[in-house]
């Protein structure tokens, strides 16, 4: 399924930028949902809930953005645009 190695990926990358921070949480991530990516903000929603369940994103605001350009480089692509950490652990 598509859905779960992308998400497997996102969530990769997502522990990739709280272990370089220092972060025992992950309060929020924005992602760019390109025109031609398949998803709808509350589609990737769904997946992204299921993904980050029993990981330090667990809980996070998801804030997604959604292209309407088709002819965008990235059209096919979901892209991290920002993830915000926990450092001092008081949320």
């Amino acid at each position: 399924m598509h859905e779960l190695s992308l998400m497997k990926s996102l969530m990769r990358k997502v522990d990739e930028v709280a272990d370089r921070e220092g972060a025992g949480r992950v309060l929020g991530v924005k992602v760019w949902l390109g025109a031609l990516s398949h998803f709808s903000p509350s589609h990737f929603e769904e997946h992204f809930v299921q993904a980050a369940t029993g990981t330090r994103a667990e809980g996070a605001r998801l804030d997604c953005v959604l292209s309407d350009d088709i002819g965008h480089p990235h059209a096919q692509d979901v892209l991290i645009e920002s993830v915000l950490v926990d450092r001092d652990g008081q949320g």
